[in-house]
């Protein structure tokens, strides 16, 4: 088997970017993906909208659009909070729109990471890193540096050759128990098996996570990154709910999920990332030499106490969405009556989700922009506002720009300094609308 962009996966890449529904059109057929509960509990409803990494060329702009629903269940059984597979994982990440090396500050992360991994679990050259959804090498590249061999699995070919070009040895797969066990008969087993970011976009949850413990050496370790659920509902982070978000997890759900399948969670770092990320370490049931830590005893004891098994907790969230989607009306009216100009800064899948489910369109924003020139030229789905290159910023000079991926405020604030100097300032939509 070779580990580049594989010509056994051109009749993927090659097909139609079209989207199907393949889940029950009725809320009371629908199962949880990881227990097989009914679900019959909304966590929040955001109504229809488009793919959120879907972006248009300007010959679409008269067709007809597929939007679904953003309708998310909160199971009550195993309180995995998800949505149903309105999309399938083929139609979204076969020809992906989002590159995480656009990133200044998630490259940074990624090398962190690197750097901590290498210390603490004493990673050399004679050990083997694989990451799932690897994206365009952001993260592996620099295992390759330290001369750690790597195997990245990335289903969207277009992102994957990226990575293949900085040498990282990338796999074009979407992973699943089977590909798993094809790499260990091809002799391939992980010390450190890492996915970040990926195990919310995953709808066969159980093929993924059982794959992962037939791929992990006996003394492997797994790491995962995923936005926390208990952040998401603290901070209002509705937005990052779409469809390529599958699940939202707590850590006692994941660490039932993980166990379900011989996995135990024996360490968890709360991050900053993505508006407040947790990084699980997990082990072999078997390997006893890795004991569970205390923070991740504190982590579970905090959730029970929030009350993260408990059903009641997951229904206050949906109010509190509506009255931020108000008052981030109440600005953009009183601002664009004022006569004043907003302009939008970057095009992430979380800001189709909040002007969709709020209605903003090119009357309330003029267009907005992004680092990633994938995008320039194109138009935002659902809401047609225009992309162009960060540079429109210096040449129409809005009073406003709103910051969509608003978890990197603090390193898009720095690059937008130079706003200030025509008297323009700075606006984050979530939790609450903020003007810096």
């Amino acid at each position: 088997m070779s580990y580049n962009v594989l010509e056994r996966n051109e009749t993927i890449s090659n097909m139609p970017n079209q989207v199907s529904v393949q889940a029950n059109t009725s809320a009371n057929l629908a199962t949880c993906r990881f227990c097989g509960a009914c679900l019959e509990h909304t966590f929040v409803d955001l109504g229809m909208s488009p793919p959120c990494e879907a972006i248009l060329e300007r010959a679409q702009l008269n067709r007809m659009e597929a939007f679904y629903p953003l309708h998310v269940f909160v199971c009550d059984q195993c309180f995995l909070v998800q949505l149903q597979e309105y999309v399938t994982p083929e139609d979204i990440f076969t020809e992906y729109a989002y590159f995480s090396s656009y990133s200044d500050s998630w490259l940074a992360h990624a090398k962190a990471y690197t750097t901590l991994m290498i210390e603490r679990f004493a990673l050399n050259a004679q050990s083997q890193i694989v990451e799932l959804a690897s994206n365009d090498g952001y993260l592996l590249q620099y295992f390759v540096e330290a001369g750690i061999p790597v195997l990245g699995i990335e289903p969207a070919a277009n992102v994957a050759k990226v990575a293949t070009d900085k040498g990282v040895r990338t796999l074009v797969e979407f992973f699943s128990t089977e590909l798993a066990e094809e790499l260990v008969r091809d002799g391939i087993q992980a010390d450190l098996l890492l996915g970040n970011n990926v195990l919310a976009q995953v709808p066969d949850l159980r093929s993924f996570v059982k794959g992962m413990k037939t791929l992990l050496k006996p003394q492997g370790i797994i790491t995962l990154e995923f936005p926390h659920l208990m952040r998401l509902i603290e901070e209002n982070q509705f937005d990052t709910i779409y469809h390529e978000h599958f699940s939202y997890f707590s850590f006692l759900t994941v660490e039932k999920i993980l166990a379900e399948f011989g996995l135990t969670v024996f360490d968890v770092e709360e991050l900053p990332a993505h508006g407040g990320s947790l990084r699980i370490y997990a082990r072999h049931d078997q390997d006893n030499s890795r004991p569970v830590t205390l923070r991740a005893q504190e982590l579970a004891e905090r959730e029970e106490k929030a009350g993260f098994m408990r059903l009641e907790t997951y229904f206050s969230f949906a109010e509190r969405v509506k009255e931020t989607k108000r008052k981030i009306l109440d600005f953009l009216i009183r601002v664009k009556r004022e006569g004043k100009s907003v302009a939008g800064y970057g095009a992430p899948g979380k800001g189709n989700t909040l002007l969709n489910y709020c209605g903003i369109r090119s009357d309330f924003i003029d267009y907005t922009v992004d680092r990633n020139p994938y995008k320039h030229g194109k138009f935002l789905a659902g809401t047609h506002i225009p992309v162009f290159d960060t540079g429109k910023i210096r040449e129409t000079k809005p009073d406003y720009v709103l910051i969509l991926p608003w978890n990197l405020k603090k390193e898009i604030s720095e690059q937008l300094s130079y706003v200030r100097t025509w008297g323009g300032k700075l606006v984050v939509p979530i939790p609450e609308v903020e003007i810096y």
